[in-house]
């Protein structure tokens, strides 16, 4: 039996188990691969999680690790040094431990049906992992960005920062925070909802709820809204590529 496993922490609600077991079902594969979650506190467990898991042949990676796990690993690919971030691992067969990103994948395919000429801006708020697989996704789109965040640096907007003009001139807000996340379905990222339009895109990375308090607000402005679930579908086909090519 190959086993395979999600690394994160507070992970019970895992999309991934649930839609890789559903996966082995349909396909017939429940009697060659296993799928279950590893749900540590801290990063330093995974050596202990390899240890007790020598049937391992790859890992999805969340929050909070997809960039924790890096010193971990052996080699990463291209896109995931050039991301500096891993949500997706491969036990290769001499024992090494090489790191990939299908997060900036996922999110790329599930955007482009979306986009119009006149989307050539972005606002990613957040500045995590995902955020960072994000900003790379953008890049290959030729579509520039710029980070919000709750304190403002160098390359990074605060909330407060955002006004009228910034947000009429960037059409696509993408959510990489947890800020809405089930069970806080209340919350959403404090930026001035009043200026979204008919030509924004609101995309969050959320996908549970199906609809946040973000996308919910953006909606009732006209702009074309997304959530996290079809990209998470398409980083995981692509994960289930790179483990079992």
């Amino acid at each position: 039996m190959k086993k395979l496993g999600l690394l994160g922490r507070n992970i019970s609600y895992s999309f991934s188990r649930n839609y890789f077991r559903e996966k082995f079902l349909a396909e017939g594969l429940t009697n060659e691969f296993a799928y279950e979650n590893f749900d540590i506190d801290s990063i330093n467990e995974f050596s202990t999680v390899l240890k007790n898991n020598p049937d391992l042949i790859g890992m999805n990676v969340t929050i909070p690790y997809k960039q924790d796990v890096i010193p971990f690993l052996d080699q990463l690919s291209v896109n995931a040094s050039a991301i500096g971030a891993v949500n997706t691992i491969k036990v290769l067969p001499n024992g090494k431990l090489e790191g990939h990103n299908t997060d900036y994948i996922g999110f790329v395919d599930s955007l482009k049906p979306l986009l119009e000429s006149h989307h050539k801006k972005a606002l990613i708020l957040g500045t995590g992992g995902a955020a960072k697989a994000i900003a790379y996704g953008l890049e290959t789109l030729g579509i520039s960005y710029q980070y919000v965040s709750r304190k403002s640096s160098e390359n990074t907007l605060s909330y407060e920062d955002l006004n009228q003009t910034i947000l009429e001139s960037h059409h696509l807000i993408i959510n990489c925070t947890p800020l809405g996340t089930f069970p806080n379905i209340e919350d959403c990222p404090p930026i001035p909802y009043q200026y979204f339009s008919k030509e924004h895109i609101a995309y969050d990375l959320i996908y549970n709820p199906e609809e946040t308090e973000f996308l919910k607000r953006a909606k009732q402005k006209k702009a074309v809204t997304k959530n996290g679930y079809e990209m998470l579908v398409l980083q995981a086909e692509k994960a289930w590529e790179i483990w079992t090519n």
